[in-house]
């Protein structure tokens, strides 16, 4: 494959590769925002209930005497006392529950603001009752997140290419046809436009519910900002990737990851310095608008437009990025002939572009699509059932925001190391089966060790970031650029759905405290195990079609052939000899 060795000669990672790069993973920054902004804007502040409007504090007593005690010896959350209760407070606070009369929160709750002035759980009273619906709006946004990517990653694998016009069979020369509006519009689509609506549709949804005048709008809003994300993370990934030379692809994965790890971080600081949830549902949105006003000016992915068949914008676009990097000279060298002549091979075998349902019908690419689906289901399964409870460590929801997104740059790191010295399948495996074992670990430590569970927990997600990480490389390896990005975006598709079920799996806590734990682990565990299914691609080029796969494949099997039948030519000659 020859688009290796074109990058090469007009300048590898140079000037225009730098600057792109930089550009194109800014907005990541912002989305791991998005992603974790839960745990701040739905952030549920310790709440009673409110008195009569009857009662008169100052004849009745402290408010204290309307509320009921639970176990700890804590105010209740959602019950008061239909009358004052009086006389002195029993030991555990709970014997007056037992012949009181008790009622729900009919007039309202009184929320602790010294942490949340306000959340969208003390706004519109998600609590108690309706403390089903805080969750709402995050399976929401994260069905969003799971619709962006399947239709996203599509939208970006379309075809520069006009469509070929329909033939009659009873017709010497094929009639002429225009292609509809919605069609056309669909195959001028590719990495680059997809990735300017993305960011446009995260700033304006994103803006809109910070403005929310109610529950509904924002679930609504929230739904189309989880649709953008996904479209905005798959086609940085890719475009980056597709730019940038073979010996690069695992240092611009880990830097991907660092940069989402620090948005999680940034979170933490803005959260603090916008407690209002309004507010940093604003701030959070507004950048946005300028990563789409930028996005408008970066260059669409030459590896895209060559296997859409347009050789004419593949020249165009190599010899602006020549012009960039100072090698005009060897931009001057190129024409469609020498294209022709260089890239030979990917045409002779054919630009037949895959549907997203050549992922299932084709043997090759079903057996890569249903390994990495495990992959990817079971990393954001375990990822967002120990990330998104932050308020269950007991300390500064702040701090341990901080400590959750420091911990992956070292996990990353190691990640890296680990991936680009030994390779994408170890890398992945050993990431997958520590994280499950710390997780199994962790569920059955008692919870009175706080110290050993929180540092299990953190060691964990780490673990976890360490395999977001390295899918992301590892799955843009795999795939063919005629599917790459559809690819990416069905397993974006089945994290969604880890990240969907994950919440339902930790209800499973009413039965058991371990149970989570158990089958969080398990998921990992058994994840880890399936990576040996795949093929390494450690310094091989990205193929461009389903055939190249398959050559790739062939050529590893006549390797070990060969390997396996030198020993037995040896042993041969000795008996002749």
């Amino acid at each position: 494959m020859a688009f290796n060795d074109l990058l090469k000669q007009l300048g590898g990672v140079g000037r225009f590769q730098q600057i792109q790069v930089t550009l194109v993973i800014l907005p990541l920054l912002m989305t791991a925002s998005h992603n974790m902004l839960q745990n701040f804007v739905a952030a549920i502040p310790t709440h009673h209930c409110r008195q009569p409007a009857h009662a008169n504090l100052s004849e009745d007593g402290q408010l204290e005497a309307w509320l009921p005690r639970d176990g700890q010896g804590q105010p209740a959350s959602c019950l008061r006392f239909t009358t004052p209760q009086w006389g002195p407070p029993f030991p555990n606070g709970t014997e007056a529950n037992r012949t009181a009369a008790t009622e729900p929160c009919t007039e309202g709750w009184i929320y602790d603001n010294s942490t949340f002035p306000s959340t969208i759980v003390t706004e519109w009273d998600l609590v108690c009752s309706y403390r089903a619906l805080r969750q709402l709006a995050q399976s929401l946004y994260m069905a969003g997140v799971l619709l962006g990517a399947m239709v996203f990653g599509y939208l970006a694998d379309r075809s520069s290419e006009d469509p070929p016009p329909r033939t009659s069979p009873r017709a010497s020369t094929p009639p002429p046809t225009q292609p509809g509006p919605w069609s056309s519009l669909l195959h001028r689509l590719g990495r680059r436009k997809v990735l300017i609506l993305t960011c446009l549709q995260l700033a304006v949804a994103g803006t809109c519910a910070a403005f929310a005048p109610n529950f509904h709008i924002f679930c609504a809003f929230r739904f189309l900002s989880g649709m953008s994300v996904a479209g905005i993370t798959l086609n940085s990934v890719t475009l980056n990737m597709e730019w940038m030379p073979i010996h690069t692809r695992a240092y611009l994965s880990t830097m991907t990851g660092y940069v989402y790890s620090l948005g999680q971080i940034v979170l933490a600081g803005l959260a603090y310095a916008m407690p209002h949830w309004r507010h940093l549902q604003l701030l959070v949105s507004v950048p946005f608008f300028a990563f789409f006003i930028y996005c408008c000016f970066i260059i669409e992915s030459a590896r895209w437009h060559f296997s859409s068949g347009r050789l004419d914008l593949t020249l165009k676009v190599l010899k602006r990025v020549a012009w960039i990097n100072g090698k005009r000279d060897e931009g001057a060298k190129l024409s469609l002939e020498v294209l022709q002549a260089s890239l030979h091979k990917e045409q002779t075998t054919g630009k037949g572009r895959a549907s997203a349902m050549e992922l299932l019908r084709c043997p090759a690419l079903r057996r890569l699509f249903l390994c990495l689906s495990v992959l990817w289901f079971a990393t954001s399964f375990a990822y967002y059932g120990v990330a998104m409870d932050l308020q269950g460590f007991g300390v500064s929801i702040y701090l341990i925001q901080i400590i959750f997104g420091a911990v992956d740059l070292p996990a990353k790191l190691v990640g890296f190391l680990i991936t680009n010295f030994v390779g994408r399948r170890p890398a992945q495996m050993a990431s997958l089966l520590l994280a499950g074992i710390c997780i199994l670990i962790n569920g059955v430590v008692p919870k009175v060790q706080t110290t050993v569970r929180t540092f299990l927990a953190v060691l964990g997600k780490g673990c976890l970031a360490a395999s977001f990480n390295g899918m992301l490389l590892y799955t843009g390896e795999l795939y063919p650029t005629v599917i790459r990005q559809t690819g990416l975006g069905m397993g974006s598709t089945m994290a969604r759905v880890g990240s969907i079920i994950s919440p339902l799996v930790s209800m499973t806590a009413e039965l058991h405290p371990s149970v989570p734990f158990f089958i969080f682990g398990i998921v990992a565990m058994a994840a880890s195990i399936v990576t040996l299914l795949l093929p390494e691609t450690l310094g091989r080029p990205l193929p461009d079609t389903v055939q190249d796969m398959e050559n790739r494949r062939g050529r590893k099997l006549q390797e070990e052939q060969q390997k396996q039948m030198v020993p037995l030519q040896s042993s041969a000659q000795k008996r002749i000899d």
